[in-house]
């Protein structure tokens, strides 16, 4: 079940509910009687596998490049580590 956050719109109480998605929402609060107001947040959703990373699916180019320059891209790559090994004989 979700934890939902409320706040009171006069004496600023906070706290946390658990309840069901089919429950309605809390209208008034356990401190003052006041009315309540529920708060939003962040979502806390994790997307695990390959395909939701930055490094997943992208060169390392900037993240506007199409395909046709991820190709030169990858070129240049094997060219710098062709250097190096030219350059020590």
């Amino acid at each position: 079940m979700p934890t939902y956050a409320y706040a009171c719109k006069q004496c600023g109480h906070r706290f946390d509910a658990v309840q069901s998605f089919s429950d309605a929402a809390l209208t008034e609060c356990p401190e003052c009687g006041g009315v309540l107001r529920k708060q939003f947040g962040t979502v806390g959703v994790t997307f695990n596998g390959s395909g939701f990373y930055r490094t997943d699916s992208r060169s390392t180019g900037s993240p506007a490049a199409g395909s046709a320059s991820a190709g030169s891209s990858t070129s240049s790559k094997s060219e710098a580590k062709a250097s190096p090994a030219s350059s020590g004989s």
